[in-house]
């Protein structure tokens, strides 16, 4: 892939409106929390910044809604690099994700979809593929965009990356269609059926993905640093050690780190390394977008260590 193709990025937008808590509510529970503060979010929308901040060309196609939040929402992504002229305003409310946080940095996430339900394959044109060198999408927004955007992406030997969050059966027709999966250990486990506890586990589901017609897998770990496995390896890269203030958005970070360093030709291996460090120094900032490092930023701490 030539590094003047663009990523096109598929998927949701919205608004995450985080409280901070001491510990997290059990059900049932009431908790004190702080002062709620919002922030740019959606998968989607957090994937495409994190790609044109790592210095990607960024096209976002998406919807919100007609609140107070949609231009908000469409100017952050302005502000962060990305194109926003995919973008469709809808009637109703944008998306919204309501976040609590932790002391640990931990978070819990519940998402009313709001304006992303409208989303239809409707909305994409032949156009929308023409000079794009890597199409990314997510698990927010309705399952018949992201198969028809496959298709169409295939039939134009465009690599499709699918981050299948949040979790849900995907089927093997569109799941051939993926050049590159990227799960964590719970969605690689519903994926394959296999329940993954361990490493042996792991690779055990990764190989039942890789049946189904997928290309690459890359299983994201958290602290404990991601796997990725095709049919000629399966590697393992370790997290950066770092103060973890807000895993909110670190695996957005990754996503998009690894379609930026993908679009520029790296090598997989290159490209993991380049999201795992992304996704790390994201968990050093508060919030979603906010805590997205910028190319500079990521290059820096990959040369200190």
């Amino acid at each position: 892939m030539q590094s003047s193709q663009r990523v096109l990025v598929i998927g949701s937008i919205n608004m995450d409106l985080v409280v901070e808590v001491e510990v997290q509510p059990s059900p049932g529970d009431t908790v004190l929390g702080g002062d709620v503060k919002t922030f740019p979010g959606g998968k989607g929308a957090n994937q495409a910044a994190a790609a044109a901040r790592a210095g990607a060309d960024v096209t976002m196609l998406g919807c919100v809604g007609t609140d107070g939040y949609g231009g908000e929402l469409k100017d952050a992504l302005g502000n962060a690099g990305v194109n926003t002229s995919l973008i469709t305003e809808v009637s109703g409310s944008s998306g919204l994700a309501f976040i609590t946080v932790d002391n640990g940095g931990e978070n819990m996430i519940v998402v009313s979809s709001g304006a992303n339900r409208q989303l239809s394959p409707e909305l994409l044109k032949e156009e929308h593929f023409e000079d794009v060198g890597l199409v990314l999408m997510q698990l927010e927004v309705p399952l018949e965009i992201v198969r028809e955007a496959a298709q169409m992406a295939q039939q134009r030997n465009i690599p499709v990356l699918l981050n299948a969050a949040p979790a849900q059966p995907l089927d093997d027709s569109l799941l051939k269609m993926l050049d590159i999966l990227i799960v964590n250990e719970g969605e690689a486990a519903l994926l394959s059926g296999v329940s993954v506890n361990d490493d042996e586990s792991l690779k055990k589901a990764a190989k039942h993905l890789l049946e189904t017609g997928v290309k690459t897998v890359i299983v994201t770990l958290g602290g404990d640093g991601v796997v990725y496995i095709n049919a000629d390896s399966i590697e393992r890269l370790y997290a950066h050690k770092v103060e973890v203030v807000d895993t909110t958005a670190a695996g957005d970070a990754f996503c998009g780190a690894l379609a930026t360093a993908l679009a520029e030709s790296k090598s997989l291996t290159e490209a993991v390394a380049f999201a795992n460090a992304t996704g790390a120094l994201t968990t050093t900032m508060p919030g979603a977008q906010p805590s997205l490092p910028t190319r500079a930023e990521i290059d820096a701490f990959l040369g200190a260590r």
